[in-house]
């Protein structure tokens, strides 16, 4: 149930942001040729600003914290399922184990870099796409 949760989140994030940047796009477009460029511009900028701040301040929200998973939160419900689930301990590599790794230290240099590309790219899709 966790990586659902986390799964819906970050395409909830991914569209939300796109639909954004490519409404932004579209305003400040003309009728000329240059509206296309302009939305995928804006488009990979919001994908790539969901990577680095958006999708750290998400993690954040459910619970994973730097001082440890947070009471009462959606991060306490996936840890305590996963307890149950694995007789008592978190796996070493679960989605609760890797969701609190990232809320503490943050995401790695790969993983921005991972992120950002792939969101980037689907922001700039996107807001290509809305502007035609």
């Amino acid at each position: 149930m966790g990586a659902r949760v986390v799964t819906v989140g970050i395409v909830i994030l991914l569209i939300i942001g796109s639909a954004i940047g490519g409404a932004a796009a579209k305003d400040r477009s003309s009728e000329g040729e240059n509206g296309s460029g302009i939305g995928t511009v804006i488009g990979a900028t919001v994908g790539a600003g969901l990577a680095v701040v958006g999708l750290p301040v998400f993690i954040g929200a459910l619970g994973f914290t730097g001082a440890g998973i947070a009471a009462g939160s959606v991060a306490a419900k996936m840890m305590s399922a996963a307890a149950i689930a694995n007789g008592g301990g978190v796996a070493a590599g679960s989605t609760v184990a890797v969701l609190q790794s990232i809320g503490a230290a943050g995401l790695s240099l790969g993983a921005k870099v991972g992120l950002t590309a792939a969101l980037g790219s689907a922001g700039a899709a996107t807001g290509a796409q809305l502007t035609e």
